[in-house]
């Protein structure tokens, strides 16, 4: 099983195998035009790809996992033939997607759910020694924003992760934790769990970002996913300072050049 050195931050390259995606739906459902996208992200530094097969953007489709599992697999098969020594991730809260691409050569399961959504999930990633990635979300994507009361923000989600994290029964080294921004929080909330990220660290796992060119940055720019991209940069540098270890990022060469620029002035 790989192994994922997190002692400098590392670049994840999105691969969404969607039609309905917020920024690249539909663009990467064919297998050619994914093996395309993964080595152009591979040459740009990606260390680790994450392929997703079910659009969690807020009112997007629910699909069954039969669905999911035939649109991940095959890329997800292709891309290990073509490239086999890069981690793969599946972004998925089903066990029996993540049993198939475990089956597959996926290094690492994406959990957007944080083992919520399928009570099986956990036991499937622990028992396979795969990596974990927990994140915080409350509800299911098509019901998050109805779940953005808290009472204390960052220790409410700090804790429920706890509890999640307490629920592992693998190898705990192996989970990422994730906190899940635009998933059951406000816009004004991200940028709050975002100022006091560093909080996190009392969780003694690596931390993964997810912000790439997402509602927070362009609902508050008053603009575009497409147009997203210095924005995203801008908060991957603020989350590299307060101790981000892995960027979700759209973008692999812009997200790489932030942390090589981070890094250069690192005391």
């Amino acid at each position: 099983m790989q192994t994922i050195d997190f002692s400098t931050p590392l670049v994840m390259g999105i691969l969404n195998v969607t039609p309905d995606s917020f920024f690249d739906g539909g663009s990467f459902e064919s297998i050619d035009k994914a093996l395309f996208q993964a080595e152009k992200m591979i040459e740009e530094g990606a260390s680790i790809l994450d392929i997703g097969g079910y659009s969690s953007r807020p009112g997007a489709k629910n699909i069954s996992s039969e669905e999911e599992t035939k649109r991940v697999i095959p890329i997800l098969k292709a891309i290990k033939t073509s490239f086999p020594s890069i981690p793969i991730s599946v972004d998925t809260f089903r066990s029996s997607v993540a049993s198939a691409a475990i089956d597959e050569g996926a290094s690492i399961i994406n959990d957007i759910s944080g083992g919520k959504l399928d009570v099986e999930l956990m036991n499937t990633v622990a028992n396979a020694g795969v990596y974990y990635i927990l994140m915080h979300m409350r509800g299911t994507a098509q019901t998050m924003q109805q779940h953005t009361i808290y009472h204390h923000l960052v220790e409410d989600i700090v804790h429920e992760l706890k509890i999640q994290l307490e629920k592992f029964t693998g190898d705990i080294s192996k989970v990422i934790i994730d906190p899940g921004f635009g998933f059951s929080k406000t816009l004004d909330q991200n940028y709050e769990l975002l100022k006091d990220l560093d909080v996190f660290h009392q969780l003694n796992q690596p931390i993964l970002i997810g912000i790439s060119r997402k509602s927070m940055i362009y609902n508050k720019l008053n603009t575009t996913p497409s147009q997203a991209l210095n924005g995203t940069s801008v908060l991957h540098t603020i989350a590299l300072q307060k101790g981000a270890n892995i960027l979700r990022a759209h973008d692999v060469k812009e997200a790489i050049e932030t942390i090589t620029l981070v890094q250069a002035i690192k005391l």
